[in-house]
């Protein structure tokens, strides 16, 4: 965990008249069965009607964050996508992440076979054939991209401009238990920023499997299954839902995240720990959540994330309430309002941890991979 590695669906998307949150109280309780790739297809749209195919707007330019009388955070987006058109790249991040998810739908109900790489870390051969679909995909058409993927680390030509960050199946411990919060997800950076992302949330449980898909490119917003979704207004942190993560090692961060576990959970309506970067990201960008934080995660856990918590008007930044990258050790997202609240207890713990000398420098950064960081 303390050191660098170095290395030698075309879906309809559409944006509503006006940004909002998509919320659960709106869902109906009924289910129609379908098999996994009608899932896939189909996403969630039992949870609603059918959405049109509208033509989708995209802009490449990133600025400030937007938050009336709040602090200015600086975005972590891509300013620009490179040469490659954004519906292109949008186009086959989704379908990199739709394809994953379709071998995780056909395993979800099978029994497991599961390896460790630790005392509590799993792996799964769903993980593995996961990461397999998506890099055919990404292969088949961006040849000389890039990749980083969880289970099959670098690939590629680091000279690229272009770094895919695969998280094949996050949240696999929840996998291996059948329990509903895990995803497939997808990221590509343009000179190390996220340009495009998708995340594909499996949501229900047992007998019961759906999916529903979080996509956002660079200056071109963020969509729930094709509408376009926002984070909360919440202003106050007694009145906000909280989530972080613990990583698997017992160190010093992970006794910090203890401590700012207990305190969020006397300050505030609660706070949740599910077991997925990319799901509790998500679930911050449609606005069920006020915020996430969590040291010690890796660039696949968070590229896809971040950016659609940004694209949803939300804000990304270090724990210590510095500039973001997906290189970075640690994350807090938001809803942007809370953010400068949250940080008057993070980013003291953070700091804290820095003058013991842990380690926050970069990682998983591919040796020679080009950035403009």
């Amino acid at each position: 965990m303390g050191r660098s590695l170095v290395f030698s669906t075309n879906f309809a998307l559409r944006f509503s008249q006006k940004p909002r949150s998509i919320l659960p109280p709106s869902l109906p309780s009924h289910s129609i069965s379908l098999n996994s790739r009608q899932l896939l297809q189909h996403g969630s749209q039992r949870f609603g009607p059918s959405i049109s195919k509208p033509t989708r707007t995209l802009c490449t330019k990133a600025v400030l964050s937007e938050i009336p009388n709040q602090k200015q955070y600086v975005k972590v987006g891509a300013q620009s996508i490179g040469p490659i058109p954004a519906s292109q790249l949008i186009e086959v991040v989704e379908k990199a992440a739709k394809t994953g998810a379709e071998v995780v739908m056909d395993a979800v109900n099978q029994p497991r076979n599961i390896t460790y790489k630790g005392l509590t870390d799993l792996v799964t051969e769903t993980d593995k054939k996961s990461e397999a679909a998506i890099l055919e995909v990404v292969k088949k058409n961006f040849g000389d991209h890039l990749i980083l993927g969880e289970e099959g680390g670098i690939i590629g030509d680091t000279s690229s401009d272009y770094l895919w960050c695969i998280d094949p199946l996050d949240g696999t411990t929840n996998f291996a238990h059948g329990y509903p919060s895990f995803a497939v997800s997808v990221g590509v950076l343009f000179r190390g920023k996220p340009a495009a992302a998708a995340v594909v949330e499996f949501v229900g449980g047992p007998m019961c499997w759906n999916t529903r898909i979080f996509s956002a490119s660079a200056g071109g917003g963020a969509f729930c299954n094709g509408q376009k979704i926002h984070v909360s207004q919440t202003d106050k942190v007694e009145r906000s839902l909280l989530v972080t993560g613990f990583g698997y090692e017992h160190d010093d961060p992970w006794a910090t995240n203890i401590e700012l576990f207990k305190e969020f959970t006397d300050v505030s309506r609660g706070v949740r720990r599910l077991g997925a970067a990319a799901v509790d990201m998500c679930h911050v960008a449609l606005g069920i959540v006020e915020a996430y934080w969590e040291y010690r995660l890796k660039p696949w856990d968070m590229a896809a994330g971040v950016l659609i918590v940004e694209e949803a008007g939300g804000v990304v930044t270090c724990m210590d309430g510095g500039k973001f990258c997906v290189f970075d050790r640690s994350v807090l997202v938001s809803n942007g309002v809370l953010h400068a609240k949250l940080l008057e207890r993070i980013a003291p713990a953070t700091e804290k941890l820095k003058s013991k000398e842990i380690d926050f420098s970069l990682w998983y950064k591919p040796e020679n991979y080009r950035t403009e960081l």
